[in-house]
């Protein structure tokens, strides 16, 4: 599957229709986003069974902005619509593919459990 150009008219319904996608965060301007597109690239074609995305964050500001996306490229994973990884800097092609391992590994059913918990916890703090 190639790769899309997320927007804020199609964002949401990507990521409901899609239960895994990686968004690369990037910009015409930024070096590193340019060495990392060729790797993004390239896993996208590897692993045609996941949605592979990219935002421009000049075209589309109020997008990055709702993410806080400080620094780019910005690599997040979303799978079930809840967001499992997130970090800034261009990955080598291994630490990419290692990353893609890790993320299919991952029992969502767990994540959702310890993310209610660490929501609970908050709540009771606030409360405090």
């Amino acid at each position: 599957m190639a790769t899309i150009e997320l927007t804020k008219d199609n964002f949401n319904e990507t990521l409901t229709q899609n239960d895994f996608v990686l968004i690369d965060f990037w910009a015409e301007w930024c070096g590193p986003c340019k060495q990392f597109a060729p790797i993004f690239e390239k896993a996208s074609e590897q692993h045609t069974d996941l949605t592979f995305a990219k935002v421009d964050t000049e075209n589309q500001q109020e997008l990055a902005a709702s993410f806080e996306i400080q620094s780019i490229p910005t690599l997040m994973v979303v799978r079930e619509q809840t967001v499992i990884y997130s970090q800034p800097g261009a990955l080598p092609e291994d630490a990419l593919e290692d990353l893609i391992k890790q993320a299919r590994e991952l029992d969502m059913d767990e994540v959702r459990k310890e993310i209610e918990k660490q929501q609970a916890d908050g709540t009771a703090q606030q409360e405090e």
